[in-house]
């Protein structure tokens, strides 16, 4: 597929929408021309470029007002927008991807719906009706598939987020909220293995707080900790828990795998202070069906230690939406490196391609992960 080129059913799918008033129930508004001619999708940088359309409803007076869906464009907000001073904002991953007819779909986003609504719980902000959600996705996308890269490794990063707006300075939940949906084609998030530190100082959540939620402010704590390691030389941190700082949790932004001897495990989710990974969900599912054990458990790092140390500590991987898989070449905790040849590896290479065959169409969908345009 030349990376830029536009097939003609696009804009002819334009055209006939362009007089129209509303797409199930939106208020739809086609650009005149598309950016993509003046895009090369081939390698394209991960959260760079943005597609031609974004979905954006307004929560008001206690109810969804009507969506829209029109040109990207810029956001006209007051100074005192309550989100900028208090932190009401929540977002979402997904991705969508073509198989090898040309056909759109996009991975679990049911999942992701439940997600952001259970992070919109936590956050006291109101939940978003499916209807809005996933037609919103849907319509959204099937306007501008044609920026979906066809390539390995290479899919369409959908990012739904709402945040509080309200103009007002005052320590309470807003009465207003905005949802939009935004589109960026992907490449690889991260191309090459990693160098993780483990902190020791830092936490990213604690129980009781608001680890297993999608809030903004997550992201935003976390950036000192993955500054500091990376001044050190290090790609990111894996966070360990708020009173010992014994019990691994997060890698980065991703949840994390061990493979030790022939069980894998990933830290549980019941303290509340782990993001629930729709990625990490189907790793799961991948690994039970390629004959591991799976173990959803405190891990602490002097076990993780001593597996190393005794020669079955096999692996260790990150699992995110934008980066599905990544490989962990070395971790460093205090003076101890744990350094891995990941040439040899074949666990993580395996649940990979297992979830990219299944994704860009080229195996049996035996799970109902993906729901087309």
């Amino acid at each position: 597929m030349d990376s830029g080129w536009v097939p003609p059913e696009f804009f002819v799918s334009l055209r006939k929408i362009k007089d129209m008033m509303t797409i199930a129930d939106f208020n739809v508004t086609p650009v005149d021309q598309s950016k993509l001619k003046d895009i090369n999708l081939e390698n394209i940088p991960f959260g760079k470029y943005f597609t031609d359309h974004m979905l954006e409803v307004d929560f008001e007076e206690g109810e969804w007002k009507t969506v829209e869906i029109k040109p990207y464009q810029p956001l006209l907000l007051e100074p005192s927008l309550a989100a900028i001073h208090y932190g009401q904002s929540i977002f979402e991953g997904i991705k969508a991807y073509k198989n090898p007819n040309g056909e759109a779909f996009i991975f679990r986003p049911i999942d992701n719906f439940h997600r952001f609504n259970q992070s919109a719980r936590r956050m006291q902000m109101p939940e978003v009706p499916e209807e809005i959600f996933m037609e919103g996705l849907k319509t959204l996308i099937g306007m501008d598939q044609a920026w979906i890269p066809q390539r390995t490794d290479h899919s369409l990063y959908i990012r739904p987020f709402m945040f509080s707006t309200d103009h007002a300075i005052g320590v309470k939940p807003s009465a207003s909220y905005k949802f939009m949906i935004i589109l960026s084609p992907t490449g690889p998030y991260y191309n090459l293995p990693m160098r993780i530190y483990v902190e020791e100082k830092y936490t990213r959540a604690a129980p009781g707080g608001v680890g297993y939620a999608k809030a903004a402010g997550n992201y935003g704590a976390a950036m000192y900790a993955s500054a500091q390691a990376k001044a050190k030389g290090y790609d990111q941190v894996l966070w360990t828990d708020a009173f010992e700082h014994k019990y691994v949790q997060e890698c980065g932004t991703m949840n994390v795998f061990f493979i030790i001897g022939n069980t894998a495990i990933t830290p549980d989710l019941n303290e509340g202070t782990i993001l629930e990974g729709v990625t990490r969900n189907s790793v799961i599912t991948v690994l039970k069906e390629m004959g591991f054990s799976v173990e959803e458990r405190h891990l602490s790092i002097h076990d993780i230690i001593d597996a190393h140390k005794a020669g079955v500590l096999y692996e260790v991987f990150g699992t995110g939406t934008a980066a599905t898989i990544s490989l962990i070449k070395e971790l460093k905790y205090k003076d101890y490196e744990m350094k891995f040849d990941v040439d040899k590896w074949k666990t993580a290479p395996d649940v990979k391609n297992r979830l990219n065959d299944i994704r860009y169409g080229l195996a049996p969908d035996t799970h109902g992960w993906m729901f087309r345009v």
